[in-house]
């Protein structure tokens, strides 16, 4: 159904059912998934977070600088990123990671043209370190990224099946919702991303599905085009 997405992986996610850091078992699961998505001839660019590591919003709370504390948010995603990237070669898979601030040998600094390229390779692009700035969510990093690289769609791995009308993990009376336009989202007050990322989206014309990545398997439904999730588009 696609020919290049971008996946949104939140930082909590890798750490799995640990208190912090990084589970190898989700690790390699979420390896595995992409790495069959590519398989398809799907191309695929990879933004993940950093919130098991560090969140610089909430180093604020604990004394930080707000600019200093999304700096050392900004690396922990980097941290994240070559995780990925290795599990993802140990797997078999090409694997190239490009960061938005200048950190060689650790990261190719990162342009779209570059990255278009590594992709039109058969390499998976880890795109690391945000927007490059403080005060911008790795939400809005992804949005920026999908929409530079010329992605079909942004996909946000979350640990629900898609959005609801309340959260489901704490309403069971909580509605799923199978597709939505950004206005209805918008209008319904719906968390699924930040506002900066939403926008970007809304105004480039590009979908959102919001789906499970816990789920094995899960991903590449999505590409062979079955209902999973929850789309958002114009």
């Amino acid at each position: 159904m696609y020919k290049r997405i971008l996946l949104k992986l939140s930082g909590e996610a890798l750490q799995g059912a640990d208190k912090y850091g990084i589970n190898e078992n989700v690790l390699l699961q979420y390896a595995e998934d992409i790495k069959a998505v590519s398989q398809k001839n799907t191309q695929v660019a990879v933004v993940v977070g950093g919130g098991n590591i560090f969140r610089g919003l909430s180093g604020t709370q604990r004394g930080f600088d707000r600019i200093k504390g999304d700096y050392m948010g900004m690396l922990a995603t980097v941290i994240n990123s070559i995780a990925i990237q290795s599990t993802l070669i140990s797997t078999g898979q090409k694997a190239k990671v490009l960061t938005s601030i200048r950190m060689e040998p650790v990261g190719e600094y990162y342009s779209c043209d570059r990255a278009i390229e590594y992709m039109n390779d058969g390499y998976v692009v880890i795109i690391a370190g945000g927007t490059g700035n403080p005060f911008f969510t790795t939400d809005s990093a992804a949005a920026l990224r999908a929409v530079e690289t010329q992605c079909d769609v942004l996909l946000k791995g979350t640990r629900v099946n898609g959005i609801y009308t309340a959260d489901p993990e704490t309403d069971k009376s909580a509605i799923k919702f199978d597709t939505l336009t950004f206005s209805e989202a918008y209008g319904r007050n719906l968390k699924i991303m930040d506002l900066t990322a939403f926008t970007l989206c809304r105004e480039n014309n590009l979908p959102i599905i919001v789906f499970d990545i816990n789920e094995k398997g899960n991903l590449l439904k999505i590409i062979n085009g079955e209902k999973t999730g929850t789309t958002v588009k114009n």
